[in-house]
Order: structure tokens, then sequence, then C-alpha cells
């Protein structure tokens, strides 16, 4: 005979449970309902977003670029102490022998000096230090000796030198690797930003800044020579105008490609005049000159309380620059690029 069972009823905490759950669901598709809808930036907002990030970009871009330039000098450093040391340790190694000699053949002759034993057995510092002994020795071995103790006390200075410029390469390094993906970050930033625009979007902004490079390019022409700070800021400025259209690239210092600083310090290498590698260091290369009326073709130009930023100037309020990742170097008013005007630089 077949078994009649009830069926099994849901518990009351499971039902509970259903419940909630269900009510949930509904508030949150009524919440989804209700909310604003989420709204794209526009053309110009992104522009504002990637101006700032390409500004930070290039911020991080010149304290790379200082990194690079203190990691060279350090490692020229090391590398002159470390051949210091080497060949310090040489002549000290020449020396002991002398002396050894020295001793080797008053042994032989049974009167080896009772200094010259104190000295092959300890640290001749300690040995000259007692003015008994030097009553015992050659005026000879005294010189030698002498000659030792200066000799041992260099390498020590030269070794504990080399020991703290290594660690302070280090330091710099990673200093370097930091920068590196700080600029990396901001410019994947910028990138993703661009890329939410349309088409034509970036058609028009590509639009905006080949008027403003073409207007600028005029305004500096129509100001016709000008007059040039010096012969060799005439041919900084020059060398400059030759690299017109070439890529702007972080850290590249020519001749195909250039950031800000890169193109001032390759422009007056060209001139036969070297400069510091970064904005910050520029600055201090010449004669400031605060007032934009006394400027001449060729000063370097500063903008941002950072001085991160640095130009050549072309005469009519305009400079030629590298002015950020996606542009070329080019024409600008001084009054466009983003940041006040700090002063101007005479090399």
């Amino acid at each position: 005979m077949a078994s009649h069972r009830r069926p099994k009823q849901p518990s009351r905490a499971r039902v509970t449970v259903l419940t909630a759950t269900a009510a949930a669901a509904v508030a949150l598709t009524a919440q989804s309902a209700n909310a604003a809808p989420v709204t794209k930036p526009s053309k110009d907002e992104v522009k504002s977003k990637v101006d700032k990030l390409y500004e930070e970009a290039e911020k991080a871009t010149e304290k790379l670029n200082g990194a690079k330039e203190k990691q060279q000098k350090l490692e020229k450093q090391i590398a002159t102490l470390q051949d210091n040391v080497a060949r310090g340790q040489e002549e000290l190694n020449e020396l002991r022998e002398g002396i050894g000699t020295m001793a080797s053949a008053q042994y032989r002759t049974g009167s080896i000096d009772p200094s010259l034993q104190l000295f092959l057995s300890s640290d001749p510092d300690d040995y000259l230090d007692k003015a008994s002994t030097m009553d015992q020795l050659s005026s000879q071995q005294v010189e030698t000796l002498k000659k030792i103790q200066e000799k041992q006390r260099s390498l020590a200075q030269q070794r504990a030198e080399a020991t703290d410029k290594l660690e302070d390469l280090s330091a710099t390094r990673a200093e370097l690797s930091s920068k590196k993906k700080e600029v990396q970050s901001r410019l994947a930033q910028a990138q993703k930003l661009l890329n939410s625009l349309t088409a034509q979007e970036k058609a028009a902004l590509q639009a905006d800044q080949d008027r403003a490079t073409r207007t600028s390019e005029r305004t500096a022409l129509e100001g016709g020579s000008g007059k040039a700070a010096s012969g060799r800021a005439a041919a900084a400025y020059a060398a400059a105008q030759s690299r017109l259209g070439s890529p702007y690239v972080y850290g590249a210092s020519g001749p195909s490609s250039f950031d800000c600083s890169g193109l001032t310090s390759w422009a007056y290498a060209q001139a036969g005049v070297g400069i510091s590698r970064t904005s910050q260091a520029q600055a201090n290369d010449g004669t400031r000159i605060y007032s934009a009326s006394d400027l001449q073709i060729g000063d370097l130009v500063f903008f941002f309380n950072d001085l991160h930023h640095v130009g050549l100037y072309a005469g009519n309020g305009q400079i030629i620059h590298a002015p950020r990742t996606g542009t070329v170097v080019r024409y600008e008013s001084m009054n466009t690029i983003g940041g006040p005007f700090m002063f101007g630089v005479r090399i």
C-alpha cells in the first residue's frame, strides 16, 4: 500500500531569508531604474584632464632625467675611485715589498732591525706612533714607512667614499625605476581618456592644436629675424628650428625626438655650449631675466613654479619647445603654455 506523506513545508527561517532576498532585489532594481544615467565626459573635459596628466608626466620626466644624470655621474665617480684604489693597492704592495727586501737583507747579515720585525708582524700605524722605534730606523726606512702609512690611510678613505657612492647609486636607481613607472602610469591614464573620445572628437582636438601651432608660427615669423641674445644663442635657436616637427618622447634628448629640456640641451650642444640636462638645473646655467619684454631670441624660458618646463624664446611672445606626449617640436605662444612664465635665462 502506497505511503501518503505530506509535502515538507519550508522552515520559517528559510521563508524569511527568501523574502528578504526578494525584497533586496526589488529595491536594487528600483534604485537602478531611478539612478541618474552615467554621462560621458565632453571633449573639453577630457582635454582638461589629459592636459593635467601630461603636466604630471612631464614633472616626473624631469625628475627621471635628473636621476639618470645623477646615475651617470655616480657611475663615473665610482669607476674613477675603483681605479684609484687598484693603483694605490699596487703602490702599497710595492712599498711593502721594498721594506721586506730591506728586512731580508738585514736578516741575512744577522742584524735585522727590531723595528722592522715589529713592522712585519703588525700594523705600521701603531709602529710609527712609538717614538722610541724611530731612532732605530734609517732615514730611508722611515720615509718608506711613512709612505706606507699615508697610502693605507688614503686607500681606506677612497674605499669608504666608493662604498658611500655605491649606496647612493643604489638609491638613485630605485628612484629612477619609481619615476619611470610614474611617467608610464600618467601617460597610460591620459591615453585611456583619449581612447574614450569618438573619432570625430579626436579629429577636432587635433585640428585645434594644428590651428594654434600655425598661429604661433606666423606670429613668430612676423617678428622678423629679431635680435638674438648672442652668437651661440642664435646658433642654438637655429638648431631648434631645424627640429620643428620632431616628436616629443619622454627622456629623449635628440636628434630625432625630444622632451622639453632634451631639446634645449641638444640645441645648445649644437652651438658648442654644454648646459645641464634637466629644466630645473638649466635654470641656474646663466643670467636670469625676469621681464618677458627683455627676452631675446635663444634665451631659455621657464614656466610653472617648479620649473618643470622650458623652451627657447622665438620672439614676439613665442617659444620653440617640445610640449608633451602626442605633440611635436613647435612654436607656441607663451600665453598658452598652461603655466605662468617664471623667468628667462641667458646662456
